[in-house]
C-alpha cells in the first residue's frame, strides 16, 4: 500500500513538472529526453520504487532536466546565409524565439505543399509550431503579398526580424519557400541535432531574389544507382541552397536506370554493371551468379512519381536525361539489333571495338527512340527532355551500310548531318507533345534546330559564346568550375576522383556569363548547373563528399549578383555552414589545406604571399629546406625571399595539422 502511494506520488510530481515546464520541454534535446525517460524508469521499475532513496533519485533527475532546459539558450551573433542575399542589414536589437512564439500563415492555407514543408521542417529542428489565425506579437508570419512586389519577382522575398516578431512576405509560395530556407540558416548551425529553450536572433532586414531563373544540379545515376531515399536527400540539399532544376541522368553506356514498358529488356538486362572496378567503365552481361559484383537497380514509374512529388513540394523541376543517339551501350546490350551492321558485342572491353550509338539507318532504332521518349514524356511533368545529342565516340555511322544508304536517300553529306537530322526529328516530335528538347553544346548537332531547344554549354566559354550567337536558350556549366567529380584537394588526401582539381575557391570564381559575351548574347543565358558524374563514386556518402561544399559555392554563383559575391566573406560563412550540414548528417569535404602561394617580383627578390583556402587555418613555414613544425615561423605577413628559395609549409587548423608538408620552388 505504501509502495503504491509512493508510486502515485512520483507520477503526480512528474506530471506537474511536465505541465509547468512544457514550454521548455518543447525545445529539449535528446539528452533531456533521456533524463525524462530515466525519471519514469526509476519511478516504475520494481527494483527502485520500494527503496527509501528512490524519491531522492527522482528529485535529482528532475532537477537535472530543469537545469538542462533552462540552459538551452542560443545567441546568434551573425547571419551566415548561403547563397548570400541581394540585400541584408543587421541591426542592434533582437527577437527571442521560444516555444511560446506562434506561427501564422497569412493568405496561405496550412495544407498547401509549402506550408506542410515548413511545418515538417520546423519539427525536424525540434520546434513544435503553434499556429494562430492572424498575426500578433511574438509571431512568425508567412504572407503572400496582396499586391505583387515587382522588385522581388516570382522567387524573391522580404524577411524582416524585429523585437516584436518576424514577417516573411513574397509574391508566390516559391518565394515563401526560399525565405524559409534563409530563415533556417539564421538559426544555430547545430539545430539539426540539438534543441534549444530559446534562440536570440538579431534584428535584420533581407530583400532577396535570384540572379538566374535556372539553378540546376545534375546527378548521374547511370554509372552509380542511388535509392529513392538518397535521391530525396539530394533534393533536400538542392532546396537548402535554392537550386530548382534537377537534371536526372538516367541512362548511359554503363547502365539504363528507367523502366520502359515497351522495352522491358532495358531493365532486365541493362541495369547490371560491375561495381567492383571502381571506375564503372566496363559493361558486363547479366549472370545468374553475380557474387555481389552487379547492382541491377532501376527506377519504376511509381518511383518516378514519388520523386517528382517530393521535388515539386520543394519547388524543384525534375528534368529527365537519357542518352540518344550515342552513349547507348547499355541499351544495345539489351537490344543488339538496334546497333549498326555488326551486332553489339557486350563482352568486349576494347573501346575501339565497342559500338555506342544506335543505327540511324535502321527504322527499328528510330521507332525505339520515339517510343522511349513518348513514355518518358508521359512520366515526367517537366517541359524539357534532355537527350544528350552527342555524336558517337567511334565512326559507327560512316562504316554502317544502313546509315550510309540513309544519308544518301536524305542527301546528307556526313555523319554530322545525319546527327543533325536525328536531333531535329526528335525536337519536332517533342513539340507535338508540348515538350522542349535539351541537348549538349555539340556544334555538330546544333544547326537547323529551332530556338526553343535549350542548349547546355559545358566545354568552356568558346562554346558558350557560339551558342549564344545562335539565339538558343543557354544553360552554362563550364567544366573548369562545375564538374564536381574532379578532385577538390590534393590527390593524396582525397578519395579517388576524376582527373583534374577544382578547389572550393576555384568553384566560387565561376561566372555563368563570360566576359567576352555581348549584353545581347548574355540575355540568352538562363542559368547554370553544377555537375556530378559518378565514374568514381561508390556510395551516396561519396557523392555528397564530392558535392559539398563546392555545391554551396556554385549555388551562390547562381543566385547572388556577381557584384555581391565576396570570397573572404564566403570563406568565413562556409565554415559555419559545414557545421550545419554535418549536424544534418551530410558528408562534407573539409576543404583543401594546400596553401595558395603567390609571388610578385620585387627587385632581385620576390614578395611571397601565403593564403589558406580554409578560414581559420594557419601556416608554419621554413626556407632552409628543413621540415616545418609548430616551432617553425608562423606566416603572418608577406615575405621577401630570394628567387630559387625552397618554401616548405605545414597547415594547422583547430589545433591539428592537416594534410602534409608542401614544397614550393620560388
Amino acid at each position: 500500500m505504501i509502495a503504491n502511494i509512493r508510486l502515485l506520488h512520483t507520477i503526480i510530481i512528474c506530471i506537474i513538472f511536465i505541465i509547468i515546464y512544457k514550454p521548455s520541454i518543447n525545445f529539449l534535446n535528446h539528452d533531456s529526453n533521456i533524463f525524462i525517460n530515466s525519471i519514469f524508469f526509476v519511478s516504475l521499475h520494481s527494483d527502485f520504487r520500494h527503496k527509501p532513496m528512490y524519491r531522492y533519485i527522482v528529485t535529482l533527475l528532475a532537477l537535472a532536466v530543469l537545469t538542462t532546459a533552462c540552459q538551452r539558450t542560443a545567441v546568434v551573433d551573425e547571419y551566415n546565409i548561403i547563397p548570400e542575399p541581394v540585400y541584408k542589414i543587421q541591426k542592434a536589437r533582437s527577437f527571442k524565439l521560444t516555444s511560446r512564439t506562434k506561427f501564422c500563415f497569412e493568405n496561405i492555407g496550412q495544407n498547401t505543399p509549402t506550408a506542410k514543408y515548413i511545418t515538417s521542417s520546423l519539427r525536424h529542428m525540434h520546434i513544435r509550431p503553434a499556429f494562430v489565425g492572424t498575426p500578433k506579437r511574438d509571431c512568425i508570419t508567412f504572407s503572400i503579398n496582396d499586391s505583387a512586389n515587382t522588385a522581388i519577382g516570382n522567387e524573391g522575398y522580404l524577411l524582416q526580424i524585429s523585437p516584436d516578431g518576424i514577417i516573411i512576405s513574397a509574391n508566390t509560395e516559391a518565394g515563401i519557400f526560399y525565405a524559409f530556407q534563409t530563415f533556417s540558416q539564421m538559426l544555430p548551425p547545430d539545430i539539426g541535432n540539438r534543441s534549444y529553450n530559446s534562440i536570440i536572433l538579431p534584428e535584420c532586414t533581407i530583400l532577396d531574389y535570384p540572379r538566374f531563373a535556372w539553378r540546376g544540379s545534375h546527378l548521374d545515376v547511370s554509372q552509380h544507382y542511388f535509392t529513392v531515399k538518397q535521391i530525396k536527400r539530394h533534393l533536400d540539399l538542392m532546396a537548402a541552397h535554392k537550386l530548382n532544376k534537377f537534371h536526372w541522368h538516367l541512362t548511359g553506356n554503363q547502365g539504363w536506370r528507367l523502366a520502359i514498358e515497351k522495352y522491358p529488356r532495358l531493365t532486365d538486362e541493362s541495369t547490371y554493371r560491375n561495381v567492383q572496378t571502381g571506375t564503372h567503365s566496363d559493361r558486363v552481361e547479366k549472370t545468374n551468379d553475380n557474387n555481389g559484383c552487379y547492382d541491377g537497380e532501376y527506377y519504376t514509374k511509381k518511383d518516378v512519381a514519388e520523386i517528382i512529388e517530393y521535388a515539386t513540394q520543394r519547388n524543384i523541376e525534375v528534368i529527365p536525361q537519357i542518352e540518344l543517339p550515342s552513349h547507348c551501350r547499355a541499351a544495345l546490350t539489351a537490344y543488339p539489333e538496334l546497333a549498326c551492321d555488326n551486332p553489339y558485342n557486350s563482352a568486349t572491353n576494347e573501346a575501339t571495338d565497342t559500338k555506342d550509338a544506335i543505327c540511324l539507318g535502321n527504322e527499328q532504332a528510330t521507332k525505339f527512340s520515339i517510343d522511349v521518349i513518348d513514355e518518358i514524356a508521359d512520366m515526367f511533368q517537366s517541359d524539357y527532355i534532355h537527350i544528350g545529342g552527342c555524336k558517337p565516340q567511334n565512326k559507327d555511322w560512316t562504316h554502317c551500310t544502313k546509315c550510309c544508304t540513309h544519308m544518301h536517300n536524305l542527301q546528307l553529306s556526313s555523319e554530322k548531318d545525319l546527327l543533325n537530322w536525328f536531333v531535329s526529328s526528335i525536337e519536332k516530335h517533342l513539340a507535338t507533345k508540348g515538350k522542349h528538347l535539351m541537348v549538349w553544346d555539340d556544334p555538330a548537332g546544333l544547326h537547323n534546330l529551332s530556338t526553343s531547344t535549350v542548349v547546355i554549354a559545358w566545354d568552356g566559354d568558346t562554346n558558350t559564346f557560339n551558342t549564344a550567337l545562335r539565339g538558343n536558350p543557354l544553360i552554362s556549366t563550364n567544366s573548369k568550375y562545375c564538374s564536381l567529380e574532379c578532385y577538390q584537394t590534393d590527390t593524396a588526401y582525397h578519395p579517388t576522383a576524376a582527373s583534374g582539381c577544382i578547389t572550393l575557391r576555384q568553384a566560387y570564381q565561376y561566372n555563368p556569363t563570360p566576359s567576352q559575351l555581348t549584353e545581347n548574347a548574355q540575355s540568352y543565358i538562363q542559368g547554370a548547373i553544377c555537375m556530378l558524374w559518378t565514374d568514381h563514386v561508390n556510395s551516396y556518402s561519396e557523392a555528397e563528399y564530392q558535392l559539398l561544399p563546392r555545391m554551396c559555392a556554385l549555388a551562390e554563383c547562381f543566385w547572388t549578383p556577381e557584384d555581391r559575391k565576396d570570397w573572404h566573406r564566403f570563406q568565413r560563412k562556409i565554415e559555419v555552414h559545414k557545421q550545419r550540414m554535418t549536424a544534418y548528417g551530410h558528408n562534407c569535404c573539409p576543404g583543401s589545406f594546400k596553401p595558395i602561394v603567390t609571388t610578385t617580383p620585387n627587385g632581385n627578390s620576390l614578395t611571397v604571399t601565403i593564403e589558406s583556402e580554409v578560414y581559420g587555418s594557419y601556416v608554419y613555414y621554413t626556407i632552409d629546406g628543413s621540415e616545418p613544425t609548430p616551432n617553425s615561423p608562423l606566416y603572418t605577413a608577406p615575405l621577401c625571399l630570394p628567387k630559387g628559395t625552397q618554401l616548405r609549409t605545414l597547415t594547422y587548423a583547430h589545433g591539428e595539422p592537416h594534410e602534409g608538408i608542401y614544397s614550393f620552388e620560388l
